[in-house]
């Protein structure tokens, strides 16, 4: 699937790069500008960061997971995340209560 259209970079080419960072550093932070430093490229509009974001957290927990001994052991992040983001976004949207209405 291509992810970044102004660079022309695919989910495969960076879910390669995760692991090869990974392999490196297994409890590396990673965020998006490592992956676009690995593929020598720069991020230009930014649409794709979210997604590229989503690409890290999932290819990480997989990647714990297959290092973990009992599944258990390893962290859930994406639960985390999203929970972390529900909380932080409270009721508001744009700075405008839940009642709001724009038409």
């Amino acid at each position: 699937m291509l992810v970044c259209q102004c660079n022309v970079i695919t989910d495969r080419e960076i879910k390669q790069v995760i692991v090869g960072l990974l392999r490196e550093d297994p409890w590396q932070i990673i965020v998006p500008a490592m992956v676009y430093r690995e593929l020598q490229k720069r991020c230009k509009c930014a649409g794709c960061v979210p997604n590229v974001v989503d690409i890290i957290i999932t290819v990480t927990e997989e990647y714990h997971l297959q290092l973990a001994e009992k599944p258990a052991d390893a962290p859930v992040v994406h639960a985390r995340l999203s929970a972390m983001r529900r909380k932080r976004q409270g009721g508001r949207n744009e700075r405008r209560s839940t009642g709001h209405r724009a038409a």
